[in-house]
């Protein structure tokens, strides 16, 4: 990590500017509003987009002629002191030397593709954008992944390359007789290792002299492992147009992003809303990344990082902003804070007016998929309705639809549909690697059917009930599980909830809720208490969606960033068979 910090003295000495050239004039400049980002109309493809050579090198031009202000594009902190700290220069200089790593140091071509397997360290950021500078298709993972989990990701992408740390080389060691693909293994550490190539080494020697490719919108760019509730977890796959999406005027309004911001997302880098939310949304708009470390979820880190920095714009999972309001605090005002959205979970009407009351601060909601970034959100010229996700966000054309693609009227519930034809919007996956059986399976009509279940209003906006295949059918009612969690967290005992499926005998299948318990209830009277949320739910809802089962736990079990792993606790109960 020495070496970041110390990439000034470096920088001192390289000063290799001349090789940055601002985007071509039919790319770059269809409206700028005094310094701003490229932009297109939310309808508008261009027949080539590069966001590190169209974006990244414009913020780069911008601030070498002094048109931009000096706070930096990246700031990343961790817990023991250690800041590093770079302009849009200096990363411009180290991914062009980090895609000159991959191209000349490692061979790999276009079309090739790589596994970036880091935790929320700067080279993670490097990588990504040195991919999209050599045309290589990055396919970011989560750090928690068990070796078979590597091993599964490794064969069926056939990944040319790896980047990743000494906690997961040891396994990609154990398996690389079974991944004769692999060619090429990049090592992020301080310490070397045997028949692994040392990135931080590498990079101080590797020219920042590179010129990008001239990538087409529709060129592949990236992949993510998204899992369904069976199978194996599949590989959506991304064109560039998928980074191209920040620039639309409307996909802008969702978050607003000004070159002063300080903006941080909370996702681990595995998930598509890291790429988005923490690289290409914040470079678009010429504004300061922020990233903290932060190796395990800590809800009183967060807080004290939100009061110590001049974060101004803050984005993380539902669960992050729940897990704040369950801190001993009847009030708290961040002094910076300013805009906060969510996704990536349904965010519960009573946790966004509670985030309200006590910060001072409305809550937006944004969703997405892996398969498609952002689909719709609330924009904050909008008004936010509790339960409703927001408008459909173009190029999307969002409608709610039955099982064979037919539009359905207000206030039904359906599947939530993205029109593909008769054209695709290049902001959606491509398809799923490998698989086009997989990929017939998800259109239906003129539609993506993206699996989740949801209703729309008379004003278009959009709700979502939970996912498809979440579905909980019990003696013929069918029940989605959000509905549940959200009459159960009105109650004020509720702290947090998650409901999946149980099997029963006699229904086939039950609701079970999983609670953990506000502090002021943990000592009541379990049965009590357990008879007296199933008639609240039943007050609530209708009275066939309570929870025949529920049990009472500490905690429930949640990724890195917070979100809950309701797979994890069906799968357990589905093993009590």
């Amino acid at each position: 990590m020495q070496w970041l910090m110390r990439f000034r003295i470096l920088w001192g000495i390289h000063k290799s500017f001349h090789n940055i050239h601002p985007a071509p004039s039919q790319l770059c400049c269809r409206s700028l509003s005094e310094v701003g980002a490229p932009r297109w109309n939310d309808y508008e493809v261009p027949e080539e987009f590069n966001f590190a050579s169209c974006v990244l090198d414009y913020w780069a031009q911008m601030e070498k002629e002094g048109k931009r202000g000096p706070n930096p594009a990246f700031w990343w902190v961790n817990g023991q002191g250690d800041e590093v700290k770079w302009s849009y220069r200096e990363v411009a200089d180290l991914t062009r030397r980090t895609a000159n790593i991959f191209t000349q140091t490692c061979g790999l071509q276009q079309g090739d593709l790589l596994a970036l397997i880091l935790p929320r360290v700067p080279e993670w950021w490097l990588v990504a954008v040195g991919c999209m500078r050599t045309g290589i298709i990055f396919m970011p993972a989560t750090i928690m992944l068990k070796a078979k989990d590597i091993l599964y990701r490794l064969q069926m992408s056939k990944a040319k390359g790896i980047v990743t740390t000494d906690t997961i080389a040891s396994d990609v060691d154990s398996m690389a007789s079974e991944c004769p693909s692999l060619k090429t293994k990049l090592l992020v550490s301080d310490h070397s290792r045997e028949g692994w190539l040392d990135f931080r080494s590498l990079i101080k020697s590797a020219s920042p002299e590179h010129t990008c490719i001239k990538s087409k919108t529709v060129d592949p760019m990236v992949i993510f492992f998204t899992s369904g509730t069976t199978g194996f977890p599949k590989m959506a796959k991304h064109c560039h147009g998928l980074a191209l999406q920040a620039s639309f005027p409307t996909s802008r309004k969702i978050r607003s992003l000004k070159t002063s911001d300080v903006s941080w997302c909370l996702s681990d880098p595995g998930w598509i809303l890291a790429t988005m939310g923490a690289l290409v949304e914040p470079w678009t708009a010429g504004c300061t990344a922020f990233i903290h470390h932060l190796p395990r979820f800590d809800t009183k880190v967060i807080i004290q990082v939100l009061l110590k920095y001049p974060i101004n714009q803050f984005f993380g999972a539902p669960s992050v902003f729940r897990m704040i309001l369950r801190q001993d605090f009847t009030s708290i005002r961040f002094p910076a804070l300013e805009h906060c959205c969510t996704a990536g979970e349904v965010l519960w009407p009573k946790d966004q007016e509670e985030w309200k009351r006590r910060t001072g601060l409305p809550l937006y909601d944004i969703y997405g998929q892996s398969e498609t970034g952002m689909v719709c959100a609330t924009l904050r010229e909008m008004k936010i309705k509790p339960g409703f996700l927001g408008k459909a966000s173009p190029p999307y054309d969002v409608q709610v639809i039955d099982d064979k693609g037919n539009i359905l009227p207000p206030n039904t519930e359906g599947n939530i549909g993205i029109r593909i034809k008769p054209a695709r919007p290049v902001t959606l996956f491509m398809g799923y690697e490998g698989n086009p059986e997989k990929t017939a399976e998800v259109e239906c009509g003129d539609f993506f059917n993206t699996g989740d279940a949801g209703m729309m209003d008379e004003e278009g906006y959009i709700c979502f009930l939970g996912r498809s295949d979440d579905i909980i059918n019990a003696s013929g009612y069918r029940i989605g599980p959000a509905e549940v969690e959200s009459a159960l967290t009105e109650h004020p005992a509720v702290a947090e909830s998650a409901v999946v499926s149980s099997p029963d005998p006699i229904r086939g299948e039950v609701v079970k809720a999983f609670i953990v318990l506000t502090p002021q209830f943990l000592s009541h009277d379990k049965d009590q208490l357990t008879k007296e949320l199933q008639d609240h739910v039943k007050s609530v809802t209708a009275p066939y969606k309570y929870p025949r089962k529920v049990e009472f736990v500490p905690d429930l079990p949640k990724t890195i960033t917070g979100k809950i792993k309701r797979k994890e606790l069906q799968k357990k109960e589905m093993g009590q068979m």
